[in-house]
């Protein structure tokens, strides 16, 4: 397992874990392999190493195979350890060897592994590198499944090099999917689920840069080569991150002093419906308690706003407030908003409403424990209101709203 061809010139170099691996506050009962790929071009470049705990025994294998003098290029597509954790070993001895990678990652990079003095080509999407007798197109995907990630595509092999995307949590030994001893069908969803699900909006944007290119065969990070039937597992993410929220109704209640909660109201209305979701939006002042009330029994996401005056909400918001909280409230969510001056205290006291109710409570917390994203805050505080970054925030709230179900 030192070294497997997988096309002319290209060769899965990476590590066999058959333990059972902490992850991600799971365990991998199956075990799981790190995969790395060098392909023996002109310009011999290695894609993504493996797990930072096999650096050492990684770099001595690799040494073993190609002189790392040599080596030109290191694409690094993601920087969690299981990735890029060999990278500092790897660099150590690869002394002339340039990080291909996006700027952001370049950040991270920087940051974990003090590589400041080590020369980076920075790609963007879209981008391409010759690397002798084979060119790489590069895609970022961001949030897939974190903000720095890219997928590299080989044009004359027709292999995808997707890092996380598509993969399988399973120790083996044949690699390839059609040597697998059982249907692995079933372990790619599950990978799927627990780790692409919260990032479905990207995985939409992911798929639609894919029908730009023509794909044989997908060498994950993870688990299986799919060289069999490659177009079946594109199909399966495709039909895994479809959505439909057109039969979920969605409500938005607010108290609005100058206007600006109400042009937040308006945006985070935007975001629902853009998702497709059904959504009822209510200034108290002229909406009536019992009405209310029973728009919020109706609904999925119950979502509600004030302005703050004197460190307080505003208007008669908290009645309507202590009476959506009597209801059963389970299976929706929410959050709270609002535009403020200075300091906001009515956006916390609705949020602290929220929480003695049983509705799942969205919050910054939950949202990057959930999807490791922290571009979206919630509960959102405005401060004042502008048609800038402050109202995609409020759309983008909307957005994740509907993604919540």
């Amino acid at each position: 397992m030192d070294k497997i061809q997988i096309a002319e010139k290209s060769f899965w170099v990476g590590k066999v874990d058959d333990r059972p691996v902490p992850f991600h506050r799971l365990i991998l009962e199956k075990g799981t392999t790190y995969n790395s790929y060098l392909l023996e071009t002109e310009k011999p470049t290695l894609i993504d190493t493996v797990d930072i705990a096999f650096g050492g025994e990684f770099v001595k294998k690799l040494s073993n195979i190609i002189d790392l003098n040599t080596l030109k290029y290191v694409v690094i597509n993601h920087i969690e350890p299981d990735h890029a954790g060999a990278l500092p070993a790897l660099m150590n001895k690869a002394k002339n060897a340039v990080i291909v990678t996006t700027e952001k990652a370049k950040e991270l990079l920087n940051g974990m592994f003090k590589l400041h003095n080590r020369e980076y080509l920075i790609v963007k999407d879209g981008d391409t590198l010759d690397i002798g007798g084979k060119t790489l197109k590069f895609f970022e995907t961001p949030y897939l499944h974190t903000e720095e990630t890219m997928i590299t595509y080989c044009v004359e092999d027709k292999i995808l090099y997707p890092c996380d995307l598509f993969s399988t949590h399973i120790a083996n030994h044949e690699l390839f999917n059609d040597l697998a001893k059982e249907d692995i069908t079933e372990d790619f969803k599950v990978y799927y689920q627990l780790i692409m699900r919260p990032h479905r909006p990207y995985v939409r944007e992911m798929l639609e840069k894919l029908k730009t290119v023509e794909i044989d065969m997908i060498a994950p990070s993870h688990g299986y080569v799919l060289r069999d039937n490659a177009a079946k597992y594109i199909a399966l993410y495709d039909e895994m991150s479809q959505k439909s929220v057109s039969d979920k109704k969605a409500l938005i209640i607010y108290s609005t002093m100058t206007g600006n909660t109400g042009k937040i109201a308006n945006n985070i209305y935007e975001g629902l419906t853009e998702a497709g979701m059904e959504t009822h939006i209510l200034n108290v002042k002229s909406s009536s308690i019992e009405t209310v009330n029973e728009m919020a029994a109706a609904s999925d996401v119950i979502i509600i706003g004030s302005s703050t005056r004197y460190g307080d909400m505003i208007g008669n918001i908290e009645d309507y407030i202590k009476e959506i909280i009597k209801l059963d409230l389970s299976g929706k969510c929410g959050f709270a908003f609002g535009s403020y001056g200075w300091s906001g205290e009515a956006i916390e006291i609705i949020n602290d409403y929220l929480k003695k109710s049983n509705i799942k409570v969205l919050d910054s917390s939950t949202l990057i424990k959930a999807t490791g994203a922290n571009d979206v805050q919630l509960p959102l505080r405005i401060n004042f209101y502008g048609d800038d970054e402050r109202a995609e925030a409020a759309i983008n709230a909307g957005r994740v709203a509907a993604e919540a179900l």
